[in-house]
């Protein structure tokens, strides 16, 4: 359940796609008649008039961000989902995640952390399967409308309330793979605005440890793979957000290194860049505000303790007020890393990841 697979079964769970369509492999003679059927779907939908705006309401996200809880789904799903409600014009923020994650357990155990891919997944009852259970446990709005016309609880209609016995991929309500969902939304004073981290799957879930600081992703990568990282250690990979980067970059490479330098339970990661839908472990993401513009991130130095504490939901630096304001006084923004061209554009209009990383606002 990477990026790519987590935005597909989101936008089926919102109601712009047909059931079944976002589990389907590619190359499979389904995806061929799903294709035609959504094309008939699509002319019908321009016939009736029947537009995006109004099937991507409050109801629809709230369900789309339950299914993202449900099952197990990227980080990225969080900054996506900000971004298209804004252009919606649907009022969404950090705080409608955890209230979300809150009510809505783990039920599919789906890679990076679990056993099964997406493939598995549809051939237990796909995206529907995990919806009808939601909307049995009173967690999914079903008055909410689809891209058919029909409503959530009628295409549901036929699906059964509760997951085939013959299969390990959808656990039923009464017997989820984590109580609650697994993106959390960290605050502390490392993130004032807010941060995101999966938080099921990791073996600790609390880490303080030493700050070792990159200003970058390769030099974060560099260390890493020259064995100069020790467990306990806390990577903080800064300078890579909307502004920063610019463009938020996923940190695939340093987080894949950890992994492979068997140091995966063991060392944390904080960054104000994003992560892969295939990242896992003690990994923080989207922390805001960023650094380019002066968030407390930017102010961390090597040495310095930081707490990760999944539980608590913290993301905090262990220094003094007094410290952050004599640093906060004394530091200066980087040069950018584009002088013209779109780059630079973008990096003079982009918001911070906590709304979505948008340039409208």
């Amino acid at each position: 359940m990477f990026t790519a697979n987590t935005m597909s079964s989101v936008f089926e769970a919102m109601g712009m796609s047909l059931p079944f369509s976002s589990t389907m492999a590619a190359e499979d003679a389904e995806k061929a008649e799903s294709a035609a059927n959504s094309g008939k779907v699509l002319v019908d939908a321009i016939r009736r008039r029947l537009r995006p705006r109004q099937i991507l309401t409050r109801k629809a996200f709230e369900n789309g961000i339950a299914v993202v809880m449900a099952i197990g789904g990227s980080t990225n799903a969080v900054l996506h989902l900000l971004a298209i409600a804004r252009a919606a014009g649907v009022a969404l923020s950090l705080d409608d995640f955890e209230a979300v994650r809150a009510r809505v357990p783990v039920l599919c155990d789906l890679k990076p952390s679990g056993r099964f891919v997406a493939t598995d997944l549809h051939r237990a009852g796909g995206i529907p399967q995990v919806m009808k259970i939601l909307l049995t446990h009173g967690v999914l709005h079903g008055d909410a409308l689809t891209i058919t016309g029909e409503t959530i609880a009628e295409s549901l209609a036929k699906v059964p309330p509760e997951p085939r016995a013959d299969q390990e991929v959808i656990r039923p309500w009464g017997r989820p793979l984590y109580p609650q969902g697994h993106l959390a939304i960290m605050r502390g004073n490392l993130a004032t605005e807010g941060a995101v981290a999966k938080i099921t799957g990791v073996k600790k879930s609390r880490i303080s440890g030493p700050a070792r600081v990159y200003d970058s992703e390769e030099s974060c990568l560099e260390a890493i793979l020259a064995g100069n990282i020790r467990a306990g250690d806390v990577l903080v990979i800064r300078y890579e957000g909307p502004r920063g980067g610019p463009g938020m970059r996923e940190m695939l490479a340093p987080t894949s290194a950890i992994i492979g330098a068997g140091l995966g339970d063991s060392v944390g990661l904080i960054t104000d860049g994003r992560f892969s839908g295939g990242t896992y472990g003690m990994v923080v993401g989207h922390v805001a505000p960023e650094a380019a513009v002066g968030g407390t991130i930017a102010l961390v130095v090597e040495g310095d303790r930081v707490t990760i504490d999944a539980e608590r939901r913290l993301l905090e630096l262990e220094v003094s007020e007094a410290e952050l304001a004599r640093r906060r006084k004394a530091w200066t923004p980087p040069k950018p890393r584009y002088t013209a061209g779109v780059l630079y554009k973008y990096a003079k209009q982009v918001s911070s990841a906590s709304v979505g990383a948008v340039t409208d606002l």
